[in-house]
């Protein structure tokens, strides 16, 4: 659907040149919602206006089914960019026009008929749930009001994707919930394939398939949902994983521990999260589990459970105990300050 081929991205000043992109690949799926996350100044912005060619790369291929966006005339980009629709932090919505007047200035200005602007604009609002918005002003709505009439004016132009620039990040908790579940539905219902950039990593959580995580620049992870969660390899990663599973344990307390045994992370995923894992293992080995601290989170498919535990028992035995863990479908690693390293 989207595909980014070795993107390079320099903007000029006079005083130096800074690179904001560094050889970016990336696909994302037809259906899929795919999310790209990182700190402030990872490249997360660029990127995502690298889609539609907001802003040109210095270098590199941007494809759009397919077609290279790079290489078309001014006419044909404006046409396949009319199948992207774009939602913003900010809203973006006129002051001065009602909601259903934000919606329909655009579809008018595109040329689409009276009449169809009328079903389209109607169509969208029922969808984002404020049809007895239509006359009102943005002033007199909420943000999470503001920012479905936002979505609702992407979806008129029926895109094929919502390109989303951390559009939850003005958002208090419970809105953000709420406009993600909106996502989600849309692209269920409606089969829009959804790319979005955050900070945050409850919305990678929440709804994405598939997720980049960028740092200075480059793509240095990138994969499923879940393998994110439960097997982060770079530093950046984990300390997003970390920042939903506040697991650290003092460093006095793991001193003490590690000497009677083995303190390790044990992630459940799917159906391995409803097995008495723990459990079998105490009553076939000689280890003796003392769970440190636990958490579970609903990914958007399947569950994910965390715990850090402490093994109590010789070597040779908690080894034992970790191998029977894995042949039942946890991923065992071992705990260092905060991180982890597979173990067995």
């Amino acid at each position: 659907m989207i595909e980014f081929k070795n993107i390079t991205k320099v903007f000029h000043t006079k005083s130096k040149d800074t690179k904001a992109l560094d050889d970016v690949s990336l696909h994302v799926k037809k259906g899929t919602i795919f999310g790209v996350i990182g700190y402030s100044g990872a490249g997360k912005s660029t990127l995502i206006r690298m889609a539609n060619l907001l802003e040109k790369p210095t270098k590199g291929q941007v494809l759009f089914n397919g077609n290279e966006l790079t290489k078309m005339s001014r006419g044909n980009l404006n046409i396949a960019r009319q199948k992207m629709g774009m939602i913003f932090q900010s809203f973006n919505l006129l002051k001065t026009g009602t909601v259903y007047e934000n919606i329909a200035i655009p579809l008018k200005l595109t040329g689409v008929p009276k009449k169809e602007i009328k079903e389209r604009v109607n169509k969208y609002l029922e969808i984002v749930g404020l049809l007895d918005k239509a006359n009102a002003y943005p002033a007199q709505l909420s943000g999470g009001q503001k920012q479905r009439v936002a979505i609702a004016r992407a979806l008129a132009h029926e895109p094929e994707v919502l390109l989303c620039d951390e559009a939850t990040s003005a958002l208090d908790p419970d809105t953000t919930e709420a406009i993600l579940a909106l996502l989600s539905k849309i692209n269920r219902e409606l089969g829009i394939t959804i790319l979005l950039i955050t900070h945050e990593m409850n919305v990678v959580q929440s709804i994405c398939d598939e997720v980049a995580v960028m740092e200075n620049g480059r793509i240095i992870e990138q994969g499923r949902v879940i393998d994110l969660f439960s097997q982060p390899k770079t530093g950046t990663a984990k300390r997003f994983v970390q920042s939903l599973f506040n697991d650290t344990i003092p460093e006095e307390l793991e001193k003490i521990l590690k000497k009677s045994g083995q303190i390790v992370t044990l992630s459940f995923i799917g159906n391995a999260s409803g097995k008495p894992a723990l459990a079998m293992v105490t009553k076939k080995f000689d280890v003796y589990p003392s769970i440190l601290s636990g958490n579970i989170t609903q990914l958007k498919d399947e569950p994910y459970g965390r715990l850090v535990v402490h093994l109590e028992g010789s070597s040779s035995e908690v080894e034992k105990a970790v191998e029977d863990l894995t042949a039942l479908g946890v991923i065992v690693e071992r705990y260092k300050d905060g991180g982890d390293s597979h173990v067995g």
